[in-house]
């Protein structure tokens, strides 16, 4: 069974980041996947601070890469390829310098866009569904159970089992 979380505010989706980051490794993508407006940023964020990273991470929409150093000097790379019409676009703009680096962990948002480049044992999924206002669920793919329980149980999220809890 894929392990499935509820998160009811960004408060409690950004501590689910700042819990998972240290459990992830160097060389790994994670794939954000998920509508807009359901927590990608918000999650990515919350990783970012997890990786000691204090600066403001917005949406890449726009600049489609951003880049930041982390305190150990290895780096944090937020990807979104929304705007980027296929592999071959991707390849064009050197998404290949971003993806399964030995000294960054990669995030990437939108990534069925570039799903082909994506293919590999160190990529990890996270799909969002958003719920109602500001509830979602997160569905963590590839993710190794235990640190995926711990860091859940270090933010407040509960597995989400059934859409009864929305009636709580």
């Amino acid at each position: 069974m894929t392990p499935l979380f509820y998160s009811d505010s960004d408060e409690k989706t950004l501590a689910m980041g700042m819990a998972l980051a240290p459990t992830l490794v160097d060389g790994t993508v994670i794939a954000l996947a998920g509508d807009l407006g359901c927590g990608k940023t918000v999650l990515s964020r919350g990783i970012a601070r997890g990786l000691g990273i204090l600066e403001a991470v917005t949406s890449p929409t726009f600049t489609v890469a951003q880049e930041y150093r982390r305190p150990d000097g290895k780096f944090l790379y937020h990807l979104d390829m929304y705007r980027i019409a296929d592999e071959n676009a991707a390849l064009a703009f050197g998404i290949d310098e971003f993806l399964f680096q030995p000294n960054a962990i990669t995030l990437v948002e939108w990534p069925e866009q570039i799903a082909g480049l994506l293919e590999s044992p160190r990529r990890l999924t996270i799909r969002f569904q958003h719920l109602a206002e500001g509830q979602r669920s997160l569905e963590f793919l590839n993710f190794p159970p235990q640190p995926l329980q711990q860091a859940a149980l270090r933010a407040g999220l509960p597995p989400f089992t059934s859409p009864k809890i929305l009636e709580l």
